[in-house]
């Protein structure tokens, strides 16, 4: 997939929180660190978000000790793919923005 859809600024940052794994209160906070507090994810809305990350292929649960209810999720090989893409998409957009206002 190196041409998609945007994806959401939330759906962008539990990506990028995910290239190293991590349990869902991590992926919160990381999401919250990384966006300087401007995305702050709710439990149902990042377990939503999670599971439907999970139907797309692009990330999946790492297996748990069977007493443990902390999962943890990783990105997959499409996960990186697709956050690679909108890095690249993002970086577009901002020099685009950078050469039409030194051209204004």
């Amino acid at each position: 997939m190196a041409e998609g859809p945007a994806l959401t600024e939330s759906t962008y940052y539990i990506l990028l929180s995910l290239v190293k794994p991590r349990h869902g209160y991590g992926i919160m906070q990381r999401t919250d660190e990384m966006s300087c507090g401007r995305v702050r994810l709710a439990a149902g809305t990042l377990y939503g978000a999670l599971s439907a990350l999970c139907a797309k292929g692009w990330i999946i649960p790492l297996p748990t000790e069977d007493e443990s209810r902390r999962k943890e999720y990783r990105l997959t090989e499409k996960g990186m793919i697709v956050l690679r893409a909108e890095v690249k998409r993002l970086r577009e957009l901002a020099d685009n923005g950078e050469r039409a206002l030194k051209e204004g």
